[in-house]
């Protein structure tokens, strides 16, 4: 009866511990985190981490992919709040399309091996020619993307794209994607950077997802979608440099729609 008494003590215990042990692992912290990037703490107030991550059901105990993670404004995000599970990946261009790319992936590498105390360890799949992921890694359970549909659908790579995210991914897993929005009277589906909200749901229904929802979580009435130079009139980029630069940052960065499908 004692040894009996013993074991389960101990068991609850243990649990009681993990329990504790995992609640540690704040969304909040991570965001808050003093270690990541100055330029993109600033960016906060537009990109709404935690109301769209929250929104996409993000949680530790699941095998997240981020695709395209550019400087890693969400990377040094996520890869703090997931540390130690190492169920953290990202992409990378195993044949990079252009020398920008190529640079801006030997960028993010440097950065986050030379600060993974910092943040936490990252995990990397590459996508093959014509932007279909490699099938090494699999199962996952949230797939998310960030402003780069754009590019795809630009390069006429965006079905691949999509297609390997649907072949990757759990049954029941959710795709979260975050793109610029476009004015849904655009005589294009999509042009300078912004698409038509209505052409990419039904784009990703097509592949074989469900959209679950959507949210207003990063939209921005401010953002007229009617420049000559694109979307990368407004912040942070500011292509135009000086010029009515006080006008584009009175702006802010684009209107952006929130989507959450599932396979």
């Amino acid at each position: 009866m004692k040894n009996f008494l013993f074991f389960f003590t101990f068991l609850f215990f243990s649990f009681v511990d993990s329990v504790s042990s995992e609640n540690e692992f704040k969304l909040e912290d991570s965001i808050n985190n003093v270690n990541r990037n100055e330029k993109n703490i600033i960016r906060d107030k537009y990109r709404n981490p935690l109301k769209t991550l929250t929104f996409f059901e993000i949680q530790r105990n699941k095998k997240i992919l981020e695709i395209s993670p550019g400087n890693g404004y969400y990377s040094e995000i996520i890869s703090h709040y997931m540390r130690n599970t190492n169920n953290y990946f990202v992409t990378e261009y195993k044949y990079p399309p252009v020398e920008a790319v190529k640079k801006g992936q030997e960028k993010f590498k440097i950065y986050f091996k030379n600060n993974q105390k910092k943040f936490g360890e990252i995990n990397t799949i590459y996508f093959q020619e014509g932007n279909i992921l490699e099938t090494k890694d699999k199962n996952f359970d949230l797939v998310l993307t960030f402003r780069n549909t754009h590019n795809w659908l630009g390069s006429d790579t965006a079905f691949n794209v999509y297609k390997s995210i649907y072949d990757s991914m759990k049954k029941g897993g959710i795709l979260g994607i975050v793109q610029h929005r476009g004015d849904e009277k655009m005589n294009k589906n999509f042009y300078n950077g912004y698409v038509k909200e209505s052409f990419l749901i039904n784009f990703i229904e097509k592949i074989g997802f469900k959209f679950l929802e959507k949210s207003n979580i990063n939209q921005n009435v401010k953002d007229t979608k009617d420049y000559k130079n694109g979307v990368w009139t407004l912040p942070p980029r500011l292509v135009l440099g000086e010029k009515n630069k006080n006008k584009y940052l009175k702006i802010g960065e684009s209107d952006r729609m929130t989507l959450k499908f599932i396979k």
